[in-house]
């Protein structure tokens, strides 16, 4: 403080003309304000002097003639005051402490009116009382006014709270409102029974969730605090709560934000999502397996069923029935395009299991780091690029039959897994801990010798046994006799009912060129080439000649001989020794007995044994 003096006559006029500007005495008329004006004093103050401290007795009010002050408690700055505002004016009425410091923050000069001065005034300057008066009478308007207001203000806030508290507590959604140090400070009750505990106000809300889910969101707060703008985000993944009884569940929810600096709450609305969850992974087995069914109605109306009236044929038909009421496993051996999967649906049908989808997957049109979870499903994030969960094969084909054709293809190190399956109907999906019990018949198929596979290191042995428990030998269609023609017939009126072309009749010479033919693919291949011919017919007739694939080197057709051809003694010596070697390989090396081939030759075993060794036919090992 630079000095402190009253009022000379020249500067007490400057004063009074100051003080009619003062709202606290805006009312007041100037001949008492030259009376007042003779009795303050003028006060100036550097930067950072304190004017008076809280606490100190009040004798005194204050007006700023020039300069500026701060009111404050300690560092906390309540406001600033400026020329023309007034301080400590209950001072003149009381000599209580003061409530609070007043420091100036630049040169300031105030007007200092004492106690003493202005009751003195009071008492003998009526038109000065009269302006006091008037002025506190319509500062107490202004007072009621406000109160009033404020009154009003405070019901309606009441009445929005209460209506709040009635939509927060009323939620179905948990609730729970947190603090930038995750500290909780607001739950409703859906809340308390999501986090199974009513005693959460100032606990971490981190603790409540999984490290995936708490990670998030400390991700989404942090990224609040470094952005000032309002965020309200869905939260991208689902948020797994762990309760305080451990039980855990899958919620999705939102995080909103409002405040800033220090003062930043967020909001967190979480809606449990596990019976939705259930309904959906249902809902997806279901239309998958609805696929399935579908793709089976699909092969069935577009296959020929199974047709067969030779022996060889008619064999594979009876152990059909004899499987297809157990649950035993079938291994189904034939060469490519014979019809295996057909045998398959066949002992689906024919089974107790009928209702129930018969899944396919073929061992060998699957990539290796890509079949384990086809056959038995993944968890998220098991490997890169698993966005999701997915049920396997295995689990689709739940009380019906999984069909695993060229199973000889199966990865070695996913066989252990299979046996597991087939041993104890149980497997645990690729990236999870958990063990998943299915009742599912297996029923696999190969064109490859899993035996000699075995011998070789490329198949479990264990398995082969495992697998092999009911063989199914499917012969090749050129052994098959007529049973070519009837199919060959059957296809035909097929393909010209949909491809609306006239139905042919096979006449006997083509029946002969049929059978010329050594049909290397089988069946698949037959019914290629008889949808060639039926597109390719007319007015009603095939050349046969120009579809049947020709020897390479020579202008007959097939690899056998016609009616017209003459074979040398060479090439009937090659024909025998080919027949004997095809029926052994059918019977499986069996010579003599019913089912031996001998008898499928119409030879004494003896004589089938001459010529075994004759034509120096030997068996693999």
């Amino acid at each position: 403080m630079q000095g402190q003096y009253t009022m000379g006559n020249t500067k007490a006029h400057h004063v009074t003309a100051f003080l009619s500007k003062v709202p606290f005495f805006s009312e007041v008329s100037d001949s008492s304000l030259d009376h007042l004006s003779q009795r303050v004093y003028m006060e100036t103050f550097e930067r950072n002097d304190t004017i008076f401290q809280k606490g100190d007795i009040g004798e005194a009010m204050y007006a700023v003639f020039k300069g500026r002050v701060k009111v404050h408690e300690s560092k906390h700055v309540y406001g600033h005051l400026s020329t023309g505002d007034c301080f400590g004016e209950y001072a003149l009425i009381d000599n209580q402490t003061r409530s609070a410091s007043v420091t100036a923050v630049e040169e300031t000069t105030v007007l200092k009116i004492e106690r003493d001065s202005f009751i003195d005034l009071m008492s003998t300057d009526s038109g000065f009382a009269q302006g006091i008066l008037s002025v506190m009478i319509k500062r107490h308007r202004e007072l009621d006014a406000i109160q009033e207001h404020l009154a009003a203000s405070k019901q309606e806030i009441e009445i929005g709270s209460a209506k709040m508290s009635g939509l927060i507590n009323g939620a179905m959604d948990a609730i729970i409102m947190f603090n930038t140090e995750f500290k909780i400070v607001l739950t409703n009750p859906s809340a308390h029974r999501l986090l199974e505990n009513k005693d959460v106000l100032q606990r971490n809300v981190l603790f409540f969730f999984d490290e995936e889910s708490a990670k998030l969101l400390e991700s989404l707060v942090k990224l609040r605090r470094d952005n000032s703008h309002t965020q309200n985000n869905y939260l991208p993944d689902v948020i797994t709560v762990i309760g305080s009884e451990g039980r855990e569940t899958q919620n999705e929810g939102t995080l909103s934000s409002y405040g800033s600096g220090k003062d930043i709450f967020f909001t967190l609305i979480l809606r449990n999502i596990e019976e939705r969850l259930k309904t959906e992974d249902k809902i997806n087995l279901l239309t998958k397996r609805t696929q399935y069914l579908e793709e089976e109605i699909k092969e069935l109306t577009s296959s020929y069923g199974i047709l067969a009236e030779d022996p060889s044929m008619l064999e594979v038909l009876n152990q059909i029935q004899q499987v297809a009421g157990t649950d035993a496993t079938v291994l189904i051996n034939g060469e490519t395009g014979t019809g295996k999967e057909l045998v398959a649906r066949a002992i689906h049908q024919a089974s107790n299991r009928n209702g129930k989808p018969m899944v396919r997957i073929n061992c060998g049109a699957i990539p290796a780091n890509l079949i384990e979870s086809e056959l038995f499903g993944h968890e998220k994030g098991a490997f890169t690029g698993a966005a999701a969960s997915r049920k396997g094969r295995f689990l689709l084909a739940e009380k019906g039959t999984i069909f695993l054709d060229e199973i000889a293809e199966l990865p070695l190190d996913l066989q252990p897994k299979l046996l597991r399956v087939i041993q104890e109907g149980e497997f645990d999906p690729l990236g999870s801990s958990e063990t998943i019990k299915v009742d599912v018949r297996i029923i696999a198929a190969t064109h490859r010798d899993l035996l000699d596979y075995s011998a070789k290191g490329r198949f479990r042995e264990d398995l082969y046994y495992r697998l092999n428990v009911f063989p199914i030998q499917v012969p090749a269609l050129r052994a098959r006799g007529n049973d070519l023609c009837l199919i060959a017939q059957e296809m035909i009126d097929q393909f010209s009912s949909k491809l609306n072309k006239p139905r042919v009749a096979l006449s006997e010479a083509d029946k002969a060129l049929l059978r010329s033919y050594h049909w290397p693919g089988n069946v698949r291949e037959l019914q290629n080439l008889v949808e060639r011919a039926v597109i390719v017919s007319q007015n009603g007739t095939i050349e046969w000649s120009d579809i049947i694939p020709k020897e390479a080197g020579s202008g007959t057709v097939g690899k056998h001989p016609t009616s017209e051809t003459i074979l040398s003694a060479e090439q009937l010596v090659a024909l025998e020794r080919e027949n004997i070697l095809r029926a052994l390989k059918r019977t499986q090396w069996k010579i003599s007995g019913k089912n031996g081939a001998a008898a499928l030759l119409k030879l004494s075993p003896t004589t089938l044994t001459s010529k075994i060794k004759a034509l120096g036919i030997v068996r693999p090992v």
